[in-house]
C-alpha cells in the first residue's frame, strides 16, 4: 500500500506531502488545479521520461518519494529476489531530478532506473487518461490474456521461447553454411592460413612478457655498463675518494686505538662487516659487468621475434590466450566446412526436428490459452454488464500467426458488439473512448484479483461517461477498493461521493507565484467538495443537501450491497 507521496519543486508544487489511506482514495479539483502534476510526479518517481519544464521555476533540482508499506509476502518475497529488503515494513522509493541528470533510490541507494522500474512494477499499477488506447494493439490483448490465466500459461510459454530460440538459432547457422563451392574453397584456405600461421609460430605462454623484459635489458646494455662503472668505480679501491678505501682506511684508524678501549671492539667489528660486504659487492658487480655483453644478432633476433608476436597480437587476440582460443575457433569452423555437407544435412534435420517441437508447443500453447480466453470472455461479459453494457456480447477471436515468436503462433483479437443484432467486430471499430475505458476498468479489475500489486491508481477512468454509467463505473471503483488501495483523480461526483479518503487539490497564488495544494478533507469539507461537483460555480443549499444525501446513499451501499 502506497502510505505517502512527497513530492518538492515540481511544475506548480513547491513542497507537498500526502498520506493515503486503504481503500479508495479519491483526488478532485478544478480544472487547472494540477491533478496530472500529481500523477505525472508519480510517474516521474516510477521511471518516465522527464521534460525540462518539469521542475519549479528558480528550483535547482526536483523530488518525489514514494513511501510504501510491505504486508504481503509474496510481494516482499519479490523484492527480496532483487536484494531490495522492507525496513520496518516499508519501501521507499525516490527520484531526484535536475535539468541535466536523476539518481533514484531504493531506501536510500542508489540505483538504475531499470531496477526502479522493476521494484515499482510489485507495488503499484498506473491507468492513465489515455492508456486504454494500448487496448486496442493486438500485443495488449495477448499480454492480458497471459496476464489473466499466468499460472499456466506462464511455464507453456516459456518451453515456446525456449523452442523459438533454439529455432533460430539453427536457422541462422545454416544461413551461414548457405554458401556455393568456391565460396567454401576460399574461406577453407583462408582458414588453413591462419592456423597453419600461429601453430608455426609455437607460441608459449608468457613468452611475449619474457621478451619484452630481455628487449628493454638489452636496449638499454649501454645506459645500464655506463651506470654500473660509475657504481665500481664509487664502491671500489681504486681511488682516495673510492668508499672502499676510504672504509678500509677508517677501519685501519680504529684498528689502532682497539686495543686501549674495549669499547671500540663493536665499532671495529661493524666496519669490519661493512668493508666485507662493500667488498663482495664490487666483486658481484664486477662479476655482472663482465657477464654483461651486448651481442647485435641477438638482439636483431629478439626484436624480429617480438614483432612478429605483436603482429599475431594485432590479427588475432591482444594476449597469447587470446590468439590461441581463435585458433581453437577457426580449428572449429575448418572441420565444419572440411563436413560441409554432413554438417549441413544434421542441421537441417535437427532443425526439422525443433520445428516440429515447437509446433506441438506452440498447439500446446494455445490449447491453454483458449481454455483461460474462454473464462475471460466471460468474466469480461460480467464485468461489463455491471458497468452498463446491458446487452454486450465479447469473445476473443484466434488465428493463426504468419510465423513462429517467443510468444508461439497466436494472433487474439478482441471483438464486441455493445448492441443487440449488431455483429461483433474489432474493438476499434465499435467502441467511443468512454466505452473502451470502461472496458480497460473491466479488466484492470480481473487483472487486479490475478496479480500481487497492492495499489493502482486511475487518471480520470470517468471520461466520456455520465449518469447512470457513472454510479456503475462508481460501484466498481469502491468494490476494487474493497481488497486493493485504488488512488483515482475524478470529476464526477458518483465516483466521488464512494471516497474512503477524499483529497482535493487546489491553485492558490503566492508572492506572485502559482502554487498548487493538495488537502486532505472531512466528511463535511468532502460533502462541499461533492457540492462544488454537483452545481459548479455556485453552490446553493439544494445542491449542498444532495451532496450530503449522495455522500450519505454512497456509504450506504458501500456498507451493505458491495460488502455482500
Amino acid at each position: 500500500m502506497l502510505l505517502s507521496l512527497h513530492v518538492k519543486n515540481l511544475a506548480l508544487i513547491r513542497e507537498s506531502e500526502v498520506e493515503f489511506g486503504p481503500g479508495l482514495n479519491i483526488l478532485t479539483g478544478e480544472t487547472g488545479a494540477g491533478k496530472s502534476i500529481l500523477l505525472g510526479s508519480v510517474q516521474l518517481a516510477l521511471g518516465s521520461k522527464m521534460s525540462r519544464n518539469m521542475i519549479r521555476e528558480n528550483a535547482d533540482y526536483g523530488l518525489v518519494e514514494l513511501l510504501f508499506s510491505i504486508d504481503d509476502p509474496r510481494v516482499e518475497a519479490k523484492l527480496s529476489e532483487m536484494e531490495v529488503y522492507a525496513e520496518e515494513g516499508t519501501v521507499l522509493l525516490s527520484r531526484r531530478v535536475t535539468e541535466n541528470r536523476s539518481v533514484c533510490r531504493i531506501n536510500g541507494e542508489t540505483c538504475t532506473m531499470a531496477r526502479m522500474k522493476q521494484a515499482a512494477s510489485y507495488l503499484l499499477d498506473i491507468h492513465g487518461q489515455h492508456e486504454h488506447q494500448s487496448l486496442l494493439y493486438k500485443s495488449k490483448q495477448l499480454e492480458i490474456l497471459d496476464s489473466f490465466g499466468k499460472e499456466r500459461i506462464v511455464d507453456a510459454r516459456e518451453v515456446v521461447s525456449n523452442l523459438f530460440h533454439s529455432y533460430t538459432d539453427i536457422k541462422r547457422q545454416l544461413s551461414l553454411q548457405s554458401m556455393n563451392e568456391e565460396q567454401r574453397k576460399r574461406e577453407i584456405s583462408f582458414l588453413e592460413f591462419e592456423i597453419k600461421e600461429i601453430q608455426e609460430a609455437e607460441l608459449k605462454s608468457g613468452e611475449d612478457e619474457e621478451l619484452e623484459a630481455q628487449y628493454r635489458r638489452l636496449n638499454n646494455s649501454r645506459r645500464i655498463m655506463e651506470s654500473l662503472q660509475q657504481v665500481h668505480v664509487c664502491t671500489g679501491y681504486d681511488g682516495p675518494s673510492c668508499a672502499g678505501e676510504l672504509v678500509g682506511r677508517a677501519l685501519r684508524h680504529v684498528s689502532s686505538v682497539s686495543e686501549f678501549d674495549p669499547a671500540l671492539g663493536n665499532l671495529e667489528s661493524m666496519l669490519t662487516d661493512i668493508d666485507g660486504l662493500l667488498n663482495d659487492f664490487n666483486r658481484e658487480l664486477s662479476d655482472y659487468m663482465e657477464e654483461m655483453t651486448f651481442e647485435e644478432e641477438e638482439f636483431r633476433q629478439l626484436e624480429q621475434r617480438l614483432d612478429f608476436i605483436n603482429n599475431l597480437k594485432a590479427k588475432y587476440g591482444n594476449t597469447m590466450e587470446k590468439i590461441q582460443e581463435y585458433a581453437v575457433a577457426q580449428q572449429t569452423r575448418l572441420e565444419e566446412l572440411l563436413d560441409y555437407e554432413e554438417n549441413r544435412r544434421k542441421l537441417q534435420k535437427r532443425l526439422k526436428e525443433v520445428e516440429e517441437e515447437l509446433e506441438t508447443a506452440c498447439q500446446s500453447l494455445t490449447t491453454v490459452r483458449k481454455n483461460y480466453a474462454l473464462s475471460l470472455e466471460q468474466q469480461i461479459i460480467s464485468e461489463l454488464q455491471d458497468l452498463n453494457f446491458q446487452d454486450v456480447k465479447f469473445q476473443i477471436h484466434f488465428d493463426r500467426a504468419q510465423s513462429y515468436s517467443a510468444n508461439g503462433l497466436d494472433d487474439v483479437e478482441y471483438q464486441i458488439s455493445t448492441n443487440p443484432g449488431e455483429p461483433m467486430k474489432p474493438l476499434g471499430k465499435v467502441v467511443s473512448g468512454g466505452e473502451l475505458s470502461r472496458i480497460m476498468l473491466a479488466i484492470k479489475t480481473l487483472l487486479a484479483d490475478k496479480d500481487e500489486v497492492g495499489t493502482l491508481i486511475f487518471d480520470e477512468i470517468d471520461t466520456g461517461i455520465s449518469g447512470r454509467t457513472a454510479q456503475k463505473v462508481s460501484e466498481k471503483m469502491a468494490r476494487i477498493g474493497l481488497d486493493r488501495q485504488v488512488l483515482c483523480i475524478t470529476h464526477l461526483p458518483q465516483i466521488a461521493s464512494m471516497a474512503d479518503t477524499h483529497f482535493v487539490i487546489t491553485k492558490r497564488v503566492d508572492q506572485d507565484q502559482t502554487i498548487t495544494n493538495i488537502e486532505k478533507l472531512n466528511q463535511e469539507d468532502s460533502v462541499s467538495e461533492l457540492a462544488r461537483l454537483l452545481g459548479g460555480a455556485e453552490i446553493t443549499g439544494t445542491v449542498l443537501e444532495s451532496a450530503r444525501e449522495m455522500k450519505l446513499l454512497a456509504q450506504n451501499q458501500k456498507n451493505t450491497r458491495l460488502h455482500s
